[in-house]
């Protein structure tokens, strides 16, 4: 079973908004009253009915790489002040490049487990990314 911490990842690197205190579940009916309405009760009951092996693909591959990934895009600053260092570069899309592929991963997550991506999910070009999400 996910604990606390590892649900709340997997919600936000799918793009969901907190759930916080207003998260109503009735138990006789395992209905969902949120936001983001039936989006959000898949994803739940994707995250809290997972097999032991799927558990451990998404808490070993996915929400391990995806906090690597997220923890790396904040300590691309510390090479923002340098454009080049003897025989070292700086890539002046570091971070854009880091954002896309903590999306592309994200978008990964997602497929994974069966469920669209939210709407805090940016992806495509505006983060320099080839993957563009459409909505129907």
């Amino acid at each position: 079973m996910l604990t606390d911490a590892q649900m709340t990842d997997a919600r936000r690197f799918a793009g969901y908004a907190v759930s916080g205190t207003m998260m109503v579940i009735d138990a006789n009916t395992d209905t969902v009253f949120v936001q983001y309405g039936m989006v959000t009760m898949s994803l739940y009951t994707r995250l809290t009915s997972l097999s032991a092996s799927e558990e451990a693909v998404l808490t070993g591959t996915y929400l391990a790489n995806l906090n690597t990934l997220e923890n790396a895009v904040p300590l691309a600053s510390d090479n923002l002040d340098t454009e080049a260092a003897a025989v070292w570069t700086h890539n002046s899309n570091e971070v854009r490049d880091r954002l896309a592929l903590l999306a592309q991963w994200s978008l990964r997550m997602c497929s994974f487990l069966g469920v669209a991506p939210g709407p805090g999910l940016q992806v495509g070009p505006g983060l320099g990314s080839s993957v563009t999400m459409v909505r129907g």
